[in-house]
């Protein structure tokens, strides 16, 4: 299997970081933007978009400032791919910036890239940052 590039992207967004943390962690909030349902079982997260599910499973949090999971296909395959949210507030202009960490084949990242924008601009439509 090809190694996986990792790409990171930032996202300005106009909410506090309280509230952007819980649209990132609680499957309620996934729901609202990432997939069409999200549901979880202690570390496990189920992800189902059109019918089709995915599983995650949750790797690390620190409320306010990042989450973490790794897709239980890579998991299986003893892969070390994850994906990180995390929230990061400029000190002066105390600013919310949402940093997204992801991994894509080679051939995918700009697709994966372009998949991210789609759903953070969903999110800020939920949150009112538009």
């Amino acid at each position: 299997m090809d190694d996986k590039i990792k790409f990171e992207l930032e996202f300005p967004i106009h909410a506090s970081p309280s509230l952007l943390f819980n649209y990132l962690s609680t499957p309620s909030g996934l729901s609202e933007w990432y997939a069409d349902n999200v549901n979880s079982r202690g570390e496990i997260f189920t992800f189902i978009w059109d019918g089709a599910e995915e599983q995650a499973k949750l790797l690390g949090k620190k409320s306010g400032e990042r989450i973490k999971f790794r897709w239980m296909v890579d998991e299986d395959e003893g892969e070390s791919y994850y994906f990180e949210l995390r929230i990061q507030v400029d000190e002066i202009t105390k600013d919310v910036s949402l940093m997204v960490t992801d991994f894509a084949d080679e051939d995918e990242v700009e697709e994966s890239k372009m998949l991210w924008d789609n759903q953070i601009s969903s999110l800020k439509q939920v949150l009112g940052s538009v």
